[in-house]
């Protein structure tokens, strides 16, 4: 009988946590940090033309997560009562009800972010400056702003993504490097081209909160086409990154087959403008900047082993 006590305590404490952690990585949208920190590590790699020191790596990774983080509980705190409309974003922790005072998760959040800030000044301001616009523009002109007034909002919003790209720059004393610059421009023009894909699929549920989502706004067509404007630009960054004395050929090689597979599924949607496809499209531009991001991580990490 002890046993079955023991047993049946044990489970329910393995339950509370993996729903404690599961609530963390919600509330703060850490796979969406995570690609944002991978993408400043790229910036990162690339600024430095090889591996950054373990100092520019830390500073890197650690106030980007603070500062992401914060931005996106921010993010979920000013849209609770829209998410709750929606089916797919019902149960996230604070639309669900399931956090009793949200004004603690807001004040947590914006620790988050001046710890970020703060930590940074004396180390780096050009790094503190990229986490603080990153995070002003993905709250205040995004989230607040843009998203609730214009289909434009993803477009100008996309600019928070850029400040990953130049907050890793900044990291190795890098900003101004023309690679560097390019990149946090390939993610700018990536973030539109993703996020429409996304929002033809789950078209109705922005719809449902009045949101002026470009596929709510435009016809299916009208939006494939914008989509292919954004992927088509995109690819041409992509290109372009390759003339880096960092990168060359080899970085061409694997982005250069992800990018066409990108463009090839655009026109698809635009053969095709349905939500079946806007998903697969959604999910190839995931792809897309995970291998673009990773080859130049490895083709500069490769090139410093090979020539230092």
């Amino acid at each position: 009988m002890g046993s079955d006590v023991q047993v049946a305590a044990s489970a329910h404490e393995r339950m509370t946590i993996r729903h404690l952690l599961k609530t963390v990585v919600t509330l703060f949208k850490l796979r969406v940090v995570s690609l944002l920190l991978f993408a400043a590590l790229a910036g990162a790699f690339l600024g430095a033309r090889g591996v950054p020191s373990w100092i520019a790596l830390l500073t890197t990774l650690i106030t980007g997560t603070l500062a992401a983080s914060g931005a996106s509980a921010i993010n979920q705190f000013l849209e609770r009562d829209a998410d709750g409309r929606v089916r797919r974003t019902s149960q996230r922790p604070l639309a669900a009800g399931e956090i009793e005072h949200p004004w603690i998760i807001l004040v947590i959040a914006i620790g988050m972010i001046a710890a970020a800030v703060l930590a940074a000044l004396p180390i780096n301001p050009t790094i503190a400056f990229y986490l603080a616009l990153g995070a002003l523009i993905y709250v205040g002109v995004y989230t607040i702003w843009l998203k609730p007034r214009t289909v434009l909002n993803i477009v100008i919003g996309g600019a928070a993504g850029s400040c990953a790209v130049m907050t890793g720059g900044a990291a190795v004393g890098a900003a101004n490097d023309p690679g560097v610059i390019v990149l946090a421009l390939l993610v700018f023009l990536w973030t539109p081209a993703h996020f429409w894909a996304l929002a033809m699929f789950y078209k109705d549920d922005y719809a449902a909160t009045e949101i002026p989502m470009l596929p709510v706004r435009a016809s299916a067509s009208d939006s494939a086409w914008w989509i292919f404007v954004h992927a088509a630009s995109t690819g041409l960054a992509t290109l372009l990154l390759a003339f880096s004395p960092a990168l060359g050929w080899p970085y061409l090689l694997p982005t250069g087959i992800i990018t066409l597979v990108m463009v090839i599924g655009s026109v698809r949607l635009i053969q095709t403008p349905e939500r079946k496809q806007a998903i697969k499209l959604f999910i190839v531009s995931n792809f897309f900047l995970a291998l673009v991001l990773l080859s130049i991580i490895l083709v500069t990490t490769a090139r410093q082993l090979l020539f230092s």
